[in-house]
C-alpha cells in the first residue's frame, strides 16, 4: 500500500482514471461475449434494480474514507504546530536570566533544521532513526540538561528547561508515530471493490448500447478513479502528494537564525 500513497498526485489522478475506464470497457465487452445471446434480455433487469444499491455503498464507503483521511491530514498538520510550539517555548526558555541561551539555540537550531532535512519525508519520517537527526537531537538533550544543572541558574528555571526540552521531544514522538501509521487495507480493498463493481454494473447496463451512448458510463467511472486517487493522496501525508507542511518550524528557524529569541530582543 506505501508504494501508491508514495507516488506522484498526477499520477494517482491518470492511474485511478485509467484503470476505472478501463474496467468499464472490458465490462461492457465482457457482457457481450460471456451471457449468451438468449440471456442478454436478463442483464438490464438484473443490472438496473442494483446501481442505486452499488452507488449508495461505494458512496457511504468513500465518504467515510475520505473525511476519516482528511481528518488526518489536518491531525498532523496540528501535530507539527504542537512540536513547534514545544521549540519555542524552549527557545524562550533559554533566554530565562542566567541561562547561557546561545549553546542551546545554536543546538535547537541544528535539531530543527536538521529534522527538516533529513527526518520530514518518507520512511525517514516514519522510523525516526536517521542518524544525522538522532544526533542532533541527543546534542540539544545534552545542552539543555547541562545548563538546567548549573547552580546559578536555579530549580525554576531549571526545570522550565528540562519541561521545554520534554515537550520538544515528545512533540517528535507524536509526529513519527502519525507518520508511521498506514490505512487498513482490508479498508481500501472494501472501497476499491464497491467502486468497481459499481463500474461494472453500469457497463453491463450499456452492453448493448452504441459506442456514443455508452460513453454515459464515463462519468461514474471517472468519480471513481478520482475518489481513489484523492484516497491514496491523502493517506500518506509525510510520503504522498500532500505533505504536510513544515512552514511552523521554518518559522522558528527563521526566528534563530535573526535573533528574535535573543534575550535582548
Amino acid at each position: 500500500m506505501n508504494w501508491l500513497t508514495s507516488l506522484p498526485a498526477v499520477v494517482l489522478v491518470v492511474g485511478g482514471l485509467a484503470l476505472a475506464l478501463l474496467v468499464a470497457a472490458v465490462a461492457r465487452v465482457g457482457v457481450r461475449a460471456l451471457v449468451p445471446v438468449e440471456e442478454r434480455d436478463r442483464v438490464p433487469q438484473i443490472a438496473t434494480p442494483l446501481m442505486p444499491t452499488l452507488g449508495a455503498a461505494f458512496a457511504i464507503f468513500a465518504a467515510l474514507t475520505l473525511a476519516s483521511e482528511a481528518g488526518y491530514l489536518r491531525a498532523a498538520e496540528g501535530l507539527v504546530s504542537d512540536e513547534a510550539a514545544a521549540a519555542s517555548r524552549l527557545a524562550w526558555a533559554a533566554t530565562s536570566p542566567r541561562v547561557q541561551s546561545e549553546p542551546i539555540h545554536a543546538a535547537l537550531l541544528d535539531y530543527l533544521q536538521t529534522t527538516r532535512a533529513r527526518e520530514w519525508e518518507a520512511a525517514a519520517a516514519a522510523s525516526g532513526d536517521d542518524p544525522a537527526t538522532a544526533h542532533a537531537i541527543a546534542r540539544l538533550e545534552r545542552s539543555v540538561r547541562a545548563e538546567a544543572a548549573r547552580p546559578e541558574v536555579g530549580t525554576p528555571t531549571g526545570t522550565e528547561l528540562v519541561v521545554s526540552m520534554d515537550g520538544v521531544t515528545s512533540s517528535r514522538r507524536a509526529r513519527i508515530a502519525a507518520a508511521s501509521r498506514d490505512v487498513p487495507a482490508l479498508y481500501v480493498v472494501t472501497l476499491v471493490v464497491s467502486g468497481l463493481a459499481l463500474i461494472v454494473n453500469a457497463g453491463a447496463l450499456v452492453f448493448r448500447s452504441s459506442l456514443r451512448t455508452s460513453l454515459l458510463i464515463v462519468g461514474v467511472a471517472s468519480v471513481v478513479g478520482l475518489s481513489l486517487a484523492l484516497l491514496f493522496a491523502l493517506s500518506a501525508p509525510w510520503s504522498g502528494p500532500f505533505i504536510v507542511s513544515g512552514q511552523p518550524l521554518d518559522a522558528i528557524i527563521e526566528g534563530l537564525k535573526s535573533g528574535f529569541f535573543d534575550s535582548g530582543s
